[in-house]
Parts: C-alpha cells; sequence; structure tokens
C-alpha cells in the first residue's frame, strides 16, 4: 500500500557561501552542528539526529540556496513521485545513486520556479548523539518566498503529497508528517529564500544554544517567542553570510482532527508578533535578509 505522504520529511539543506572556512566555524563552534563528512568542495554538517547531515556547505561567489533535501518514505515508490512531480510541473531528473553523503536512492527536481530540490530514499542514518550540548535535533522546517504562492501551494500537493494545515495573510503552513509544519510558503514578489528553522528538544535547550550565539557576537534578530501557527518556541538570528536561521522546539503535532486555521484565525493585537509578544521585535535587518537570499 503507498503511504499516505510519500515524502517523509524534511532532510537537508545546500548552501553556498563565499567563505566555507568561516561558515564551518559559525554552524560548527557556534550554532552546535557537528562537522560529519568532507567530498571534493563540500563540508557536510550534521545535528544530534540520525540524519547523516542538515546542512552542507559549497564554497561560491555568493551566498544562495543550492538545493533543499527532501526523504521519501522507505515504501514510497520513487518512480511514481517522480511522475507525480512531473504531472505537477516540475523537471525532474533520473532516479539513481545519490552521491552526496549519507548515499542512498533519488533524484533531483526543479520546481516551477526553478528552485532545485533533491529527494533522497535509503540513506544511511547515523547513530544519535548525546552530550548535552543543546545540538539542533534535525531541520525543524524551511521557509521559502512565494511570488505565487497559489501555484507553490497546488504543487506541494498535487506533486509531492503535502497537506495544508494553515493559514495566515502571509504564510501557509504544509505538513507531510505530524509535524504542523515542514515547509512554510510565504506570500512574497520574490521566490528566495525566508529562513532555515533548526529543531532542539527543549524550551530550555533553544534558549540555552541561542546564548551561545549571543555569547558569540550574533544578537537575536527576532524573539523569544512562540508562534501562533505551530505554536513552536523561536529564536531567529542572522548568520555571517546573511541567512536568517531559528532556533526552535515544541512545534505542535497535528492529526486529522486539526481544524485548519485562515487568516482570521490568525490576527494579534497591534504591536504583537507572537503569543509572548516580550521578545526582541524583528527588525528591518532581519525582514530584509528573509527577502534576500536567491536559490541557484
Amino acid at each position: 500500500m503507498a503511504p499516505r505522504f510519500p515524502i517523509a520529511d524534511l532532510a537537508n539543506v545546500h548552501l553556498q557561501v563565499p567563505d566555507i572556512a568561516k561558515a564551518v566555524t559559525f554552524y560548527t563552534q557556534v550554532w552546535g552542528l557537528l562537522e560529519a563528512h568532507r567530498a571534493d568542495d563540500v563540508v557536510y554538517l550534521r545535528g544530534s539526529g540520525s540524519d547523516p547531515y542538515l546542512v552542507a556547505l559549497q564554497q561560491g561567489t555568493h551566498t544562495a540556496v543550492i538545493s533543499v533535501g527532501l526523504r521519501a518514505d522507505p515504501t514510497a515508490d520513487l518512480a511514481e513521485l517522480r511522475n507525480r512531480i512531473v504531472e505537477a510541473g516540475g523537471m525532474a531528473q533520473d532516479i539513481g545513486a545519490c552521491s552526496t553523503f549519507g548515499g542512498g536512492t533519488g533524484f533531483g527536481y526543479r520546481d516551477h520556479r526553478g528552485r532545485l530540490f533533491t529527494i533522497v530514499q535509503d540513506d544511511t542514518l547515523l547513530d544519535p548523539i548525546e552530550d548535552g550540548q543543546h545540538r539542533p535535533r534535525r531541520l525543524a522546517h524551511v521557509n521559502i518566498n512565494c511570488s505565487d504562492v497559489e501555484a507553490d501551494l497546488t504543487f506541494y500537493q498535487q506533486g509531492l503529497g503535502f497537506e495544508i494545515t494553515d493559514r495566515t495573510k502571509i504564510m501557509s503552513f504544509v505538513r507531510t508528517n505530524d509535524d504542523h509544519h515542514v515547509i512554510v510558503l510565504a506570500t512574497d514578489t520574490v521566490d528566495t529564500l525566508n529562513h532555515i528553522a533548526f529543531l532542539q528538544d527543549t524550551l530550555e535547550d533553544v534558549m540555552l544554544a541561542s546564548g551561545k550565539v549571543v555569547d558569540a557576537g550574533y544578537p537575536v534578530a527576532w524573539g523569544p517567542g512562540r508562534h501562533g501557527p505551530g505554536d513552536n518556541v523561536f529564536n531567529y538570528f542572522l548568520d555571517p553570510f546573511g541567512i536568517v536561521i531559528e532556533h526552535t522546539a515544541e512545534i505542535l503535532k497535528v492529526d486529522d482532527t486539526y481544524k485548519i486555521g485562515g487568516p482570521d484565525d490568525w490576527v494579534w493585537p497591534p504591536g504583537r508578533t507572537d503569543h509572548w509578544g516580550v521578545g526582541h521585535a524583528k527588525g528591518d535587518d532581519c525582514k530584509n535578509a528573509q527577502r534576500a537570499i536567491p536559490f541557484i
């Protein structure tokens, strides 16, 4: 029987940066990831969970997203999934062995805006790490700016089998497991990266990990707070290259009984942008950075 969600989860992001040594130092010594592997000109960084890597870093002339990686359900038919993506308007590569760390089988595809995604199945998972260092466990979600959000929502549903969980005036949340959201689509005029969220085990881990980032000279860009849709706690930062990254925890688990919300269900009082209303407000630097990072 085919799985309800052919995509099991978000797996990784591949980033191009203009100074790979600086990026590795930041993401290991400050953000809490661990170097898992180096191959050719790519450095793979893992979290404390079982994913082979969460972030792959590659040297380039400017900061950009190379690809976003998704993991297929072990029982999903990759050929069927590939056909489904093509029928929904994507441009898919052939299925084959993956050359990235962790291996497995999969393929890449470009969506209707030309953004590159990869799908992997049966990659080699790692033993989790429990060292008390408040490291990100896995990726929580990726938020993507969309110049045609309705077309993107249709693609995620028809091509990948995602389901909508909530919509605000600007954000559309889709899931592919019992996490409230795995991908967030932001209504905008550009087709760029909004931010990358890393999942910590607890609120305490979010705060202690965030304190380490602040100690290293990177101030909180937005937070601490608790989101509306998804109910997850957050602190946002800018990495050395202007990529917006988030420490988060306590993402809401949902099932078919969850009531899908609309914009009228998520209206904050004036001056409020989260449940708590006590954190550092989002400044223009963060807002501008959330629109600036292109996909290659």
